[in-house]
């Protein structure tokens, strides 16, 4: 699993449910409500494209271990973005 590189397409899926998540501090009412729904929608995406691509036949990773791969590579990449 260490020679294991996770693919470009769940990292910037990733990346977006982090960017949509940072986006909620400071924010209330509905303006929160409205984010929220953004950010949700973005994670619930990445886990079905994590959950899609462990259950490809060429593909010999756990989708446990997938999934954290993807986010270790967005949350080393860069500082937290809600930071």
């Amino acid at each position: 699993m260490s020679d294991f590189k996770p693919p470009v397409e769940l990292i910037k899926k990733e990346r977006s449910a982090e960017e949509a998540r940072a986006r909620l501090a400071g924010l209330e009412g509905e303006a929160y409500e409205k984010q929220w729904r953004t950010w949700r929608t973005a994670a619930e995406d990445f886990q079905a494209a994590v959950t899609a691509y462990a259950a490809r036949d060429d593909v010999a990773v756990a989708r446990n271990d997938l999934e954290q791969a993807v986010k270790r590579a967005v949350r080393h990449a860069e500082e937290d973005p809600a930071e």
